[in-house]
């Protein structure tokens, strides 16, 4: 037991461990995200949401706009 933990010491060997381990989590994820169909839809809307904020903003200001000049 006492080797094992020699040798995930030495830099060189627990750089490999942690990139093992990080590439698997990163690729476990991504296939969660991506696995289910409804996800990946509900997912790829979100990325409009910033474009969403600006336009029902903008329609806010121009409802205030034209509720002033009346």
């Amino acid at each position: 037991m006492t080797d094992l933990f020699e040798w995930f010491t030495h830099l060189g060997n627990s750089k490999i461990v942690a990139l093992v381990i990080f590439f698997s989590v990163f690729c476990l994820i991504v296939i969660y995200l991506y696995s289910n169909k409804s996800r990946s839809e509900r997912l790829e809307s979100y990325k409009n949401i910033p474009l969403e904020d600006d336009i029902q903003e903008k329609a806010a200001e121009t409802d205030h706009k034209v509720s002033n000049n009346e």
